[in-house]
């Protein structure tokens, strides 16, 4: 007889019911609707049960397509409870991209959102063993079984079935920063560490209000929702837009938030900013990209003063993590590694950097998933002897703090010369008038490569490409100043977790 299983998700929703009861939980802000942890349970309960009736059981795969809502709250904890393998969807991709997921996961039933109707729709015509639909929302077609009904109408005991920490949880996809994703499976161990880590990195308490605009079918959206939870803080849950985040900060007195570096832009650029009290936030926390030093200290004076700042793929969770007060204090670093975690900067042998010389980043964790699904050539690129080679650039200081420097694929070679694109950025987003800017290297004749900046002003034609030119040549070496300029009025093509796809960029110049 196995003996019982107390670290696991399920668990961990069940006790947040007992502990914290008749307290709100969530407010979803997509539907506003309000939920308590009993509340939260209980749909939890009901759609594992929901799901079981209807055939699925361990191991089987089911999709869910929504933005951020509290159906993904309960599709979560069902997997939780029944051991069915989750497969999150990215909204973003085209029918053909999803059905192609659906069927390469063996997935057999699917969840989803009203508003993609049509293109679930498309779906179904692709996929070839996907049996069953649920649609939630107000107009459900013709196609689908109508969720809501029956979710209201199922049982909320308790799902019995028992799953290990070991087992499958769920499909994530990579950012896709060079080319399309790539799936990967994670363990319910995976991410209760990663979890845990969260939680106790950004010091979160029942005392907490986390704004949550991650998108919640990704990894650090759910750590979020789930982390919320373990500490008994209150989570608001919405889709992003900057005057909507700004309006819920300031009503709902949120006290911390994960934003990527292009969010906090946005929220800036609002011209009502001044109208908002935002004196609740105690801390504002980045990820995802690039922080460049001139919007992380207009973050600090318009938004928080109080910045932390993770670093980690999804591949692994969270691997080095700053404080507020480190932040102050080594203010380019992304910080320093977090509890169980190790990480390295070696060379192209696999041997230790010294302090304050570039190399590759590699990183071991628990929470990292062990490789790719169906794709052993890259697995074996990605995950070697333990380690995880994140593709990221980075150098330590004397006091083991971690510095990116770039990608291994954004290091541009011109002449001989090695030229990290973040650092051609960092000096380019010092002008006032550049909102955005991408550093790529473009084929080139003579030099290999050239370097070449894309970049993106908040007032059109104010800037000229000489006065770029002229601005880089201040602080940067000859070899590293930008030979074209080129100007977009398009924001800057982004992943979800607000990664700037420079593949998608060196398409579009290759011969300007």
């Amino acid at each position: 007889m196995q003996g019982p299983n107390p670290f696991s998700f399920a668990n961990m929703l069940e006790t947040a019911a007992l502990r914290y009861g008749e307290r709100e939980a969530l407010l979803c802000a997509t539907t506003s609707r309000r939920f308590t942890f009993c509340e939260l349970h209980d749909r939890a309960n009901r759609l594992a049960n929901l799901m079981t009736d209807r055939g699925f059981g361990k191991g089987d795969v089911v999709a869910i397509l929504t933005t951020n809502r509290v159906e993904l709250v309960d599709w979560y904890f069902m997997l939780a409870r029944t051991g069915i393998v989750g497969m999150p969807v990215n909204y973003r991709l085209s029918a053909t991209e999803i059905a192609s997921l659906i069927d390469g996961m063996g997935a057999t039933g699917l969840l989803f959102e009203d508003r993609f109707a049509e293109t679930v729709g498309e779906v179904r015509g692709r996929c070839s063993g996907l049996e069953q639909v649920f649609c939630f929302g107000t107009h459900a077609p013709d196609y689908a079984t109508p969720y809501d009904a029956l979710h209201e109408q199922g049982s909320a005991a308790r799902a019995a079935a028992r799953v290990d920490p070991d087992d499958p949880f769920y499909f994530n996809l990579t950012s896709g920063t060079t080319g399309l994703p790539k799936a990967y499976q994670l363990s319910h161990r995976n991410n209760l560490v990663a979890m845990h880590s969260l939680v106790a990195g950004h010091d979160l308490t029942v005392r907490d209000t986390v704004l949550t605009v991650f998108p919640a079918f990704g990894r650090v959206g759910f750590a979020w929702l789930a982390g919320s939870i373990l500490a008994g803080a209150r989570n608001v849950m919405s889709n992003f837009s900057a005057a909507q985040a700004l309006r819920i900060i300031q009503q709902e007195g949120v006290t911390i938030t994960n934003l990527v570096p292009t969010m906090a832009a946005m929220m800036m650029a609002e011209p009502d900013l001044d109208d908002y009290n935002l004196a609740s936030l105690r801390g504002i926390v980045f990820a995802g990209a690039p922080l460049p030093a001139p919007l992380r200290e207009r973050t600090r004076k318009l938004l928080c003063a109080d910045l932390y700042e993770y670093y980690g793929m999804q591949e692994t969770g969270i691997v080095t993590l700053s404080n507020p007060a480190e932040k102050l204090a080594k203010p380019e670093s992304v910080g320093r590694p977090y509890f169980f975690t190790q990480v390295r900067v070696v060379d192209d042998q696999g041997a230790d950097r010294p302090a304050g010389e570039v190399g590759h980043v590699i990183a071991a964790s628990p929470a990292a998933t062990q490789g790719y699904y169906q794709s052993p050539e890259k697995s074996a690129q990605t995950f070697r002897d333990g380690w995880v080679h994140t593709g990221d650039l980075g150098r330590f200081d004397d006091e083991g703090y971690l510095y990116i420097a770039g990608r291994d694929k954004d290091m541009i070679i011109s002449g001989g010369q090695n030229i990290f694109s973040l650092e051609v950025e960092e000096t380019i987003l010092g002008l006032d008038e550049v909102a955005e800017c991408a550093v790529i290297g473009l084929p080139d004749a003579l030099w290999g490569e050239r370097v070449t900046a894309i970049v993106v002003t908040g007032d059109e034609g104010s800037l000229t490409e000489q006065a770029v030119i002229d601005h880089c040549k201040q602080t940067l070496a000859g070899f590293k100043v930008p030979k074209k300029v080129i100007f977009s009025s398009q924001p800057l093509p982004r992943t979800p977790t607000g990664k700037v796809t420079k593949f998608v960029l060196q398409e579009r110049y290759d011969g300007a």
